[in-house]
C-alpha cells in the first residue's frame, strides 16, 4: 500500500514540520524499510495527501481525498467529528503525552504561589528588595489540592502533589480508584470537592459538559486563601467570573494556561493582577515533544496500512 501523509504547516505553532519529517523518514520511528511511504509538509493543497498530521482543523480536507488526520495536541474541539465520520476519515489525537510536562508545569504554579517566586521576580526586575511577611507563605506539605478531571493530566498532576506531601482529592464521571488520590467525587458534588482545596486545578477535555462548568458559583465555593489553576481549556471556566472573583478578593490568585480567547488580548484585566500568572498555553511544551508525535504517527502509519484499528482513534 503506497501511504502519502501529508504535515500540515499549522504544526509550526508547536515544532518545526520538518523536524517530524525528518523523524517519520530517516529516525528511529520511521515505519518499516519496506513500508511505501511518502511525507510532505503541506499547507492548503491536500492533493494526493491520504493521511494529514495538522495542528488545527482546515475545512478543505473534506473535499479531499484524506482518510486519516491526526491532531498533535489532546484537544479536538473544533474538529467536526460527526462530519469526518459520515465522509469515513478516521481522527486521531495526541492525548497521553502530556501527563508530565503539565504536571511539572502545575507543580511550578503550586510552588510560585506557596513561596512568592512570582513576586520576587517581579521585584527583582525592578531592583527591589521585599522579603516575605511572616505569614504571607507557606509549604505545600499538607495542603489539599483537588484535580478536576483524572485523565492523563489530572493523574500527572496528583501523583506529582502526592510526592509533595499534598493531599489529593479528585473530581471524575466514574468512581474507579485512581492511584495517588485520596477521595473522589462526581461532577455533582463539585462544591464539596472544592471547599477544602487551597489548589482547584481544571484538567478536563473541552466539552459540552464541561464549556463554562466552573463559573461564579464554584468560585464562590472556593477557599479565600485558595488558587485556581486551568490547564484544560479555557473555555472551561468563565473567564469574567474569575476576573470579579480576583477584583473582589475572594479567591488567593489564579495561574492560566489557557484562555478564553488565544494569545490573550492585550486589554485583558488578567495581566494585572499581581496574582495571576499567565502562560502561553503553554504547560504542555517539551523539547522532546516531536520525537513523542513521531513515535505515536510512525506506528498509526503502520496500522494504517495494514489497515488496523488506529491508536488514540477518535472517530
Amino acid at each position: 500500500m503506497t501511504t502519502h501523509l501529508g504535515i500540515h504547516g499549522s504544526v509550526e505553532r508547536i515544532f518545526p514540520p520538518s523536524l517530524l519529517r525528518s523523524r517519520l523518514v530517516d529516525g528511529d520511528d520511521a515505519p518499516d524499510a519496506d513500508a511505501d511511504l511518502t511525507v510532505s509538509v503541506v499547507d492548503d493543497d491536500f492533493d494526493g495527501i491520504d493521511a494529514l498530521v495538522t495542528f488545527g482543523y482546515d475545512p478543505a480536507v473534506l473535499d479531499s481525498d484524506v482518510e486519516w488526520i491526526h491532531v498533535v495536541r489532546a484537544g479536538y474541539d473544533e474538529f467536526p467529528v460527526e462530519t469526518l465520520r459520515d465522509d469515513g476519515i478516521s481522527l486521531t489525537n495526541s492525548t497521553g503525552l502530556h501527563g508530565a510536562s503539565v504536571g511539572e508545569t502545575t507543580v511550578g504554579y503550586f510552588l510560585q504561589f506557596a513561596r512568592g517566586l512570582h513576586r520576587y521576580r517581579s521585584d527583582q526586575r525592578e531592583k527591589e528588595w521585599n522579603p516575605p511577611a511572616w505569614d504571607e507563605t507557606f509549604t505545600l506539605e499538607g495542603e489539599t489540592v483537588c484535580v478536576v478531571g483524572l485523565g492523563t493530566l489530572g493523574r500527572g498532576i496528583a501523583r506529582r502533589a502526592d510526592a509533595l506531601g499534598m493531599s489529593v482529592v479528585g473530581v471524575r464521571r466514574t468512581p474507579t480508584p485512581v492511584d495517588h488520590v485520596e477521595t473522589r467525587y462526581g461532577p455533582a458534588d463539585l462544591h464539596e470537592a472544592v471547599e477544602d482545596a487551597r489548589f482547584v486545578v481544571l484538567a478536563v477535555p473541552l466539552t459540552d459538559d464541561t464549556e463554562g462548568m466552573f463559573g461564579a458559583v464554584e468560585l464562590d465555593a472556593m477557599r479565600e486563601d485558595a488558587y485556581l489553576v486551568n490547564v484544560a481549556r479555557g473555555p472551561v471556566a468563565d473567564q469574567s467570573a474569575l476576573v470579579s472573583a480576583l477584583r473582589d478578593d475572594a479567591i488567593a490568585g489564579a495561574a492560566l494556561d489557557v484562555f478564553e480567547e488565544e494569545p490573550l488580548p492585550e486589554e485583558s484585566p488578567l495581566w494585572a493582577f499581581e496574582n495571576v500568572v499567565v502562560t502561553p498555553h503553554a504547560s504542555a511544551a517539551r523539547s522532546d515533544y516531536p520525537d513523542r508525535i513521531a513515535e505515536l504517527v510512525g506506528e498509526n502509519v503502520r496500522r494504517f496500512e495494514r489497515g488496523e484499528s488506529l491508536a488514540n482513534q477518535v472517530v
